[in-house]
């Protein structure tokens, strides 16, 4: 007779995902942090690989007398080593870019889902409170991970941060 887990598909397994049975470190607020570190970390570096494999694309196929269909006169080249060229030096620019990028979305989706468990266990309420004070903190986080980080630009990600978790967080209970 097979086990359980010798008759688990990946489709069993995908969809067992949302059921946090993936890590066990003791501690629901260490395991909700690597959830949701690993999770929204996956979908970040998914999104910048393919907007950047589509940047490329439409760099290719752009002649130089053709208009620019983005608007902008100075187009910034996302990464500096990437020339179109498919050499390893562009390959490891894409990656490490890429890397940089899920990186962040991770930590930005771990401390978000930290500050609100810890939050809710400290309060004993989760509302939406929780939410724009995780919020707040998370847009500042962010903020100061850019390379050119402003006060005004701390303050906006935090505002920001903190009216979209509350939004959403005022969403969830309606729907």
């Amino acid at each position: 007779m097979s086990s359980n887990l010798e008759t688990r598909s990946l489709l069993d397994d995908w969809r067992n995902f949302d059921k946090g049975c993936f890590f066990d470190l003791g501690h629901p607020l260490l395991n909700r942090i690597a959830e949701s570190f690993v999770k929204a970390a996956g979908i970040g570096a998914i999104q910048a690989a393919a907007r950047e494999s589509c940047f490329i694309a439409v760099e290719g196929t752009e002649s130089s007398n053709s208009p620019d269909i983005t608007g902008s006169k100075n187009k910034k080249n996302r990464f500096p080593d990437l020339r179109g060229e498919t050499n390893r030096k562009s390959l490891e620019a894409m990656v490490k870019s890429t890397g940089k990028e899920s990186l962040q979305w991770g930590l930005a989706a771990g401390l978000y889902s930290g500050l609100t468990y810890g939050l809710k266990e400290a309060r004993g309420a989760h509302d939406w409170k929780n939410s724009a004070m995780a919020g707040a903190i998370t847009g500042m986080a962010l903020a100061l991970t850019s390379e050119e980080a402003s006060h005004e630009q701390v303050v906006q990600c935090a505002i920001t941060g903190a009216a979209i978790s509350t939004a959403a967080n005022l969403l969830t209970g309606i729907f």
